[in-house]
């Protein structure tokens, strides 16, 4: 059997666990199953499946996709005991591992939508969890929130105040599992909603089709030319659709086993992540937004023993989305993490969004990350000021669009633009969304005759699409537009700060204009030095925008993130002006 280096790893119960295989003898079949019931039904003749790891990256538990399978349908047996039905939703906080899989896979054999929900995260409070959960519950109106029996009381409350019943997976499972017909699924079938990571205040669950989840798992699986001896480690949320989509239902669509290390883990623990893909003797599939990379190459700069303690040779596609690809930090990966292995050319940025199940666009394995320099003022659409130098971006090329997904570039007036021509990109193809869950006004605001409007901004060349940012997050001032990663990243390159650490918005000042505002985290303690890190952040940004700006400091760890953690810039702004973040007092 392939797979891990040590293919007998003892667990704490003193038990030998053997890793599911990379390959076995079932012939691959690559998401072309007309219902998701299908792929999961033909999966479970496999000996693959799902291996999860304690923070360490130690072997805890193997649960190979037969297992999965049978578990599935006791839970739906359950289900339709406890008066689950077609279409009805079940609201499932997606805790990585095997309980959550089983239950989502059993809402699917009865035809009822699971609803994948976030687990609570370091950023924000009990209450602000509750809120969060509540407000998801309200939009998705589901018959039941099930969830882990450690956050009993936070859910419990949630789901107390929509009124629906709540109840734990340990629970459940001691529910009577008669057994019961199950309905038959079809591809047009709603499969499950997927809410996406900023859908907190006004969310909008995202209606996926059994047609449409195979139709782009089968389209990312041939984008990265998916093989034999093939793997997949991941730490990422089963809430976030690049965790659930790209590193859960794929693994059961086209039969891969994976990896898993639960996202609280990597957090404290990130290099657990590379030891799991070194441990592994298959071609290792593994995905991240980019302050994952930045978080490693940071965490192992102090550290000289790299070559001896990972072998990333192995790494055949290091997935990158969900966020802006910032090229300096993969070249910061590439950096610390070369010796042992690490090829550049691993890596693979993409584009998507969960309004199109998970990918639109995907480099080609093997091309690594390209990049254009384009001019700012290309990028924001204003006239050059040439009393000042030119100012570039590096571009991160995300690739081309899947099988059967059209990509274009549209102006303001709905007609296409030609090549390196920047505009909002749509996309059209048989994996955009149903709609949005009950929600007819957003549906019709962002499909037009087939097109999705992604509302992020970007350009194409030679078939190949570059994303230059989000439409919403365009801070304009006196009619000039400025991107604000592209001040947050000029802030991030004084010394001291993260990736994350730099949270850029418009403020409407006492005079009713408006000026740039910068939050940034502050771990500089002598009051001086404080006052004069301000400064040197006010003359940074004033050297992109041309302006004078807010510049506030605040307590490392302020700025809030969306549950797969990226930074939220219009939330930050929201509690910035409701007084909730509390900027450091100088003068102290």
């Amino acid at each position: 059997m392939d797979g891990f280096a040590s293919t007998m790893i003892e667990a704490d119960t003193g038990a030998a666990l053997t890793p599911t295989p990379n390959d076995c003898e079932l012939p691959r079949i690559r998401a072309q199953f007309a219902t998701f019931n299908e792929a999961i039904d033909y999966a479970a003749k496999s000996e693959k499946g799902l291996n999860f790891h304690d923070m360490r990256g130690k072997l805890e538990r193997v649960y190979p996709f037969a297992e999965m399978r049978e578990d599935a349908l006791q839970m739906a047996y359950r289900l339709i005991a406890s008066g689950i039905r077609r279409e009805d939703r079940v609201a499932l906080i997606a805790e990585t591992g095997p309980d959550f899989a089983a239950l989502f896979c059993a809402c699917v054999y009865v035809g009822a939508w699971p609803v994948p929900l976030p687990l609570p995260t370091t950023f924000g409070g009990k209450e602000s969890y509750i809120d969060q959960l509540a407000v998801q519950l309200q939009s998705s109106d589901p018959v039941v929130l099930i969830y882990p029996e450690e956050i009993s009381e936070m859910a419990g409350a949630a789901a107390e105040r929509q009124g629906c019943k709540g109840t734990s997976w340990q629970d459940f499972a001691k529910l009577d599992a008669p057994e019961a017909e199950l309905p038959t699924a079809s591809p047009d079938d709603i499969c499950y909603l997927q809410y996406s990571s900023g859908s907190t205040r006004f969310p909008t669950g995202v209606a996926v089709t059994h047609e449409a989840l195979l139709h782009n798992l089968y389209g990312h699986s041939t984008s990265m030319n998916l093989g034999e001896n093939d793997r997949c480690v991941s730490w990422l949320p089963w809430y976030h659709d690049m965790g659930l989509v790209g590193c859960f239902l794929s693994l059961i669509a086209n039969q891969v086993s994976g990896d898993y290390l639960k996202p609280d883990a990597f957090a404290r623990r990130p290099l657990a992540w590379l030891d799991m893909i070194s441990a592994n003797k298959g071609n290792t599939l593994s995905y991240s937004p980019t302050f994952g990379y930045d978080i490693c190459a940071r965490r192992i700069s102090s550290q000289s023993n790299v070559e001896e303690r990972f072998d990333l040779s192995r790494w055949r596609v290091a997935g990158n989305g969900a966020d802006m690809i910032r090229p300096d930090v993969m070249q910061s990966f590439v950096n610390a993490f070369a010796s042992a292995g690490f090829k550049a050319s691993a890596f693979t940025p993409s584009y998507g969004l969960a309004e199109a199940v998970l990918a639109v666009t995907v480099m080609p394995p093997g091309e690594g990350i390209k990049v254009e320099l384009v001019e700012e003022e290309r990028l924001s659409g204003t006239p050059r000021d040439i009393s000042r130098p030119a100012r570039y971006r590096a571009i991160v090329n995300c690739g081309k669009p899947l099988p059967d997904m059209e990509v274009r570039i549209t102006g303001e007036s709905g007609k296409s633009r030609e090549d390196h021509q920047i505009g909002k990109v749509w996309c059209r193809g048989p994996s955009v969304m149903h709609s949005y869950f009950r929600n007819k006004e957003a549906t019709d605001d962002c499909l037009v005759d087939g097109w999705l409007d992604t509302g992020d901004m970007g350009y194409t060349a030679d078939g190949y699409l570059f994303i230059v940012g989000r439409a919403k997050d365009m801070i304009i001032i006196n009619g000039k537009n400025h991107w604000p990663q592209d001040i947050e990243w000029a802030v991030e390159q004084l010394p001291g700060f993260n990736h994350g650490d730099i949270a850029a918005f418009s403020l409407e000042q006492e005079n009713g204009e408006e000026a740039p505002a910068v939050l940034v985290h502050c771990r500089v303690s002598d009051p001086v030095e404080r006052v004069k890190l301000r400064e040197e952040i006010a003359d940074k940004v004033r050297s992109v925008t041309g302006m004078s700006c807010v510049v506030e400091l605040v307590p490392p760890r302020t700025l809030p993130r969306t549950s797969s953690g990226k930074l939220s810039r219009a939330k930050a702004k929201k509690l910035y002006l409701a007084g909730e973040i509390v900027p450091i007092d100088l003068a102290a």
